[in-house]
């Protein structure tokens, strides 16, 4: 009896014991803290006044810190740990601070901060009253890229007199919050809007009878008229809203294209001011794809610009070749007549990187039985494999076009890749855009994971704006194969050979 009281006297003790260490040590960890040991983390965040934007309220949220020092970047400093500073003046500043803790450990973090007197920008895009813009006739004025870094490298617009018409239109922003867009009695036929009809790729009459897009939608709402706009200067955004309000192109949105008018988009602006004249440059961001453009307001009439309205002659006549042969298999580099493989049209095969996709040649056939073959990997909107002739062919000795191609049913062809096979004909070394009048051969395939042969009579195009036949110019050197549809982003992977006329 005596011995198991004993254990229990033991056992209780060694139970205090544990509670003591564990309380010394938390103690311990405590007091680590509380006498400013433990290193300190510098961090804030702000917030403007919504009424005075020269006013600026910070809020510390610094760690293990027991004293703070502000620099607010204007020569202007505070001791406080939540301080509410009023600048001078509107301009960009790099707020500092500096947590220390009571051993005298410091951390430092800093922010660059902009204020902006939201009545002074909107001043510089509206004016006292309102504020005229249209395109920059110097230069470039609008483009396309694959991001900001490389804007307009794809495609660029000068005034040249390819598209007068867009230069006399007038966007007007007013102080009352109006957007007015004046389309000065012409409107431009953009291809992604009125491609297949009369009006495509043209300037025609701004009136609702012609504001009819390739889906026969009417899309008179973004002819002239008056809308609204909210501009933010802090972020350095736009938005129009009222159905057809636009700028840069009507068929830009706020997150991606469409054809038809809508509600409202936004775009981010910034405003550049110069003597006698402002610019404002926009520009819309999409996964791959850049559009900015560049709009000018004069103070200074003197300094703006004419229009040119016509367009000096572009490029030159290339001599005729009326050709017995034209042909390439793909197979391998050297396996062609006329068709060189060293004009395909494409990244990879040294042409323009505004194509969005790569052709592969000698890679093995995917049938497994045959000789090797193309490989056509699309990826982008602009995916044709075009071949840029050094001639202009004469098609006298020719009456069909045809490919054998292997569609791949591994493909996802559920959203906007389609199963459409097309072979194009038009001019490129005189025309700035062969696809303002091309012609198109176009089949529909039916047949996965087989070579089809899709065959053509050259006297019998299916679509294109060009309404020709081959037989009837003397001047064609373009050619294109498009595979799985245009206008979209999907990938696919296609495999072509024996690209012959005959």
């Amino acid at each position: 009896m005596k011995n198991k009281k004993i254990q229990w006297i033991f056992r209780v003790l060694l139970l205090v014991g544990v509670v003591s260490f564990v309380t010394l040590n938390s103690c311990k960890k405590n007091d680590d803290e509380d006498s400013g040991t433990a290193n300190p983390v510098a961090s804030f965040q702000f917030v403007v006044s919504a009424t005075n934007f020269l006013e600026v309220s910070f809020t510390n949220y610094s760690q293990n810190a027991t004293s703070y020092s502000w620099n607010f970047g204007d020569g202007e400093s505070s001791t406080e740990k939540d301080p509410v500073h009023v600048y001078a003046n509107a301009g960009s500043y790099t707020v500092a601070l500096t947590a220390s803790n009571a051993a005298g450990t410091n951390a430092n973090y800093s922010q660059a901060i902009t204020i902006t007197d939201p009545n002074s920008a909107l001043a510089l895009l509206a004016g006292e009253t309102s504020k005229t813009w249209k395109f920059y006739r110097e230069g470039s004025c609008a483009g396309v890229g694959p991001d900001a870094e490389n804007a307009r490298s794809w495609w660029a617009l000068e005034n040249t007199g390819g598209r007068p018409c867009v230069y006399y239109q007038e966007f007007t922003f007013a102080r009352d919050g109006s957007f007015t867009f004046d389309d000065m009695g012409s409107f431009w036929g953009e291809a992604a809007v009125f491609e297949g009809t009369a009006n495509y790729e043209v300037c025609f009459d701004a009136i609702a009878a012609n504001m009819i897009n390739k889906d026969g939608a009417d899309v008179s709402a973004w002819l002239s008229g008056t809308h609204a706009y909210v501009y933010d200067p802090t972020v350095g955004e736009i938005t129009l809203n009222g159905t057809g309000a636009w700028m840069g192109l009507p068929q830009l949105g706020t997150n991606a294209e469409s054809i038809v008018p809508e509600a409202s988009k936004k775009f981010d602006v910034t405003i550049e001011e110069f003597v006698g004249y402002d610019l404002m440059t926009i520009s819309y961001a999409y996964d791959g794809f850049y559009w900015d453009f560049t709009y000018a307001s004069y103070s200074d009439p003197s300094l703006e610009p004419i229009v040119v309205e016509e367009e000096p002659p572009y490029g030159e006549d290339l001599p005729d070749l009326t050709p017995t042969e034209m042909w390439n298999t793909f197979e391998t580099s050297d396996s062609y007549e006329l068709l060189d493989t060293a004009a395909v049209y494409s990244p990879t095969g040294g042409g323009s990187a505004a194509n969005s996709m790569d052709f592969t040649m000698g890679v093995a056939d995917p049938a497994g039985v045959g000789v090797n073959c193309g490989q056509y990997d699309r990826w982008g909107t602009y995916q044709e494999l075009q071949f840029m002739m050094e001639y202009d062919i004469q098609f006298d000795n020719f009456t069909t076009v045809s490919v054998d191609v292997y569609m791949p049913s591994s493909n996802d062809y559920s959203g906007t890749l389609t199963k459409d096979i097309a072979i194009i004909i038009g001019e490129a070394s005189q025309t700035d855009g062969w696809w303002t009048g091309h012609i198109q051969y176009d089949v529909t395939a039916s047949v996965m994971d087989e070579w089809v042969t899709y065959t053509f009579n050259l006297d019998s195009p299916t679509s294109g704006p060009g309404g020709y036949t081959p037989f009837e110019r003397t001047d064609l050197d373009f050619f294109a194969i498009s595979i799985g549809g245009g206008g979209h982003d999907a990938p696919g992977t296609f495999y072509i050979r024996n690209f012959t006329f005959n």
